[in-house]
């Protein structure tokens, strides 16, 4: 299972979404950048695969971060991914 989370300004957590194969969340994590590169305001709309009643719209002028995750299990001790958003938890 692949996760794409987002960073969006003067919110504490992440926004999560997950893929099942590689390329699909390649797709959205490239959506999402070039969303974020073009400057205007505009609003994504993105849906869980992991979880199918999980869908979150958001304007991409407010996302100030994205990371692709490969999610294989393996769980650490603050129970999130290492890296990204690994510093916000000390």
């Amino acid at each position: 299972m692949f996760t794409i989370d987002l960073t969006v300004k003067n919110t504490a957590f992440p926004i999560s979404i997950q893929r099942k194969t590689a390329e699909d969340a390649e797709a959205v994590y490239q959506l999402i950048v070039t969303a974020m590169r073009s400057g205007t305001p505009e609003i994504v709309e993105l849906k869980c695969e992991g979880k199918a009643e999980k869908k979150v719209a958001v304007r991409t002028s407010e996302i100030s971060g994205v990371q692709l995750v490969h999610k294989d299990g393996v769980a650490t001790g603050s129970g999130r991914p290492p890296g990204f958003f690994a510093i916000a938890s000390e």
